[in-house]
């Protein structure tokens, strides 16, 4: 069979060192590599993402204004049948009154809502 050399010297160290070399270059290039995907995978999570909060803020905003346009209806007949028992003056002030209240009493609670979440990052 083959003899074993336990001496420890190399008989092929340009070989052995040119191996290394090229193993070397091949870990950085790799290495170089992973770390360009793993950033190409990051930014593409950060598009879907993107996407995903673009399409639900349009749809919140989109049934806000419904809402918003439902509520100017409400209003008008409110005042109609409002306009039956005072006059339509007083009955325009009695429904700009209570819409003024109930958007200061949101606008305290969000305030305080803000406030809150500011001082706790």
């Amino acid at each position: 069979m083959f003899p074993i050399n336990n001496g420890g010297v190399n008989k092929f160290p340009a070989i052995e060192r040119e191996s290394f070399t090229e193993l070397l270059g091949q870990l950085a290039s790799n290495s170089a590599t992973m770390i360009h995907n793993e950033i190409e995978l990051v930014i593409q999570g950060f598009r879907e993402n993107a996407r995903a909060v673009r399409s639900g803020g349009l749809t919140v905003v989109i049934g806000s204004l419904t809402i918003f346009a439902a509520l100017i209806f409400f209003c008008a007949a409110l005042f109609i049948k409002l306009t039956s028992y005072m006059t339509p003056f007083i009955a325009a002030l009695a429904i700009g009154g209570i819409l003024a209240l109930s958007g200061i009493v949101i606008v305290v609670i969000g305030y305080r809502q803000l406030k809150k979440s500011i001082s706790e990052t």
